[in-house]
């Protein structure tokens, strides 16, 4: 949580930079609170690199509160736009695939298709995988979005608990 003025995101980007982190994904918007912003950043590393990222970003002084939801349950989607070549047949081919993974489609022209997909990373990543078959022409993702679960229930967990029996 950092509050919502001009250039926090170019601080935080910039120490990033200086540290020599990646990140592999970013999210930036409002929050329920006027004049705070939420950032949702994926990073990779251990949990010794996490607690610097976590140190350093409480240095920075627009920065309010950072939270490591590595292992809290939580909620995560992503968003997908993509333009996909639906000439030569393959139009009702994409459309089944389109209703298999709840996509819609929202814009549509002569030989193209264009599709929203929106989910959690793994629906995001097997859509892409299966609809590449067909050629995709342009593609756009969100960074990763989440909030921890207020109940605690990691839902992960008891899905895989449930395919057991």
């Amino acid at each position: 949580m950092v509050e919502d003025e001009i250039g926090v995101l170019s601080r935080i980007a910039g120490l990033f930079a200086r540290r020599g982190f990646n990140i592999d994904s970013l999210a930036v918007g409002p929050t329920e609170i006027s004049g705070i912003s939420r950032i949702i950043m994926v990073i990779p590393g251990d949990q010794r690199t996490i607690e610097q990222i976590t140190k350093q970003l409480y240095k920075l002084i627009n920065v309010l509160k950072v939270n490591d939801v590595t292992v809290t349950p939580s909620v995560e989607r992503e968003l997908m736009l993509l333009k996909i070549d639906a000439s030569n047949g393959k139009r009702t081919a994409i459309i089944e695939v389109i209703n298999v993974f709840r996509a819609k489609i929202v814009d549509l022209a002569e030989n193209f298709l264009m599709v929203e997909v929106t989910g959690d990373p793994g629906k995001i990543a097997a859509f892409e995988k299966i609809i590449r078959n067909f050629g995709i022409i342009e593609i756009a993702r969100t960074g990763k979005i989440s909030l921890t679960r207020s109940s605690k229930i990691n839902s992960e967990f008891l899905k895989n608990v449930a395919e057991e029996f």
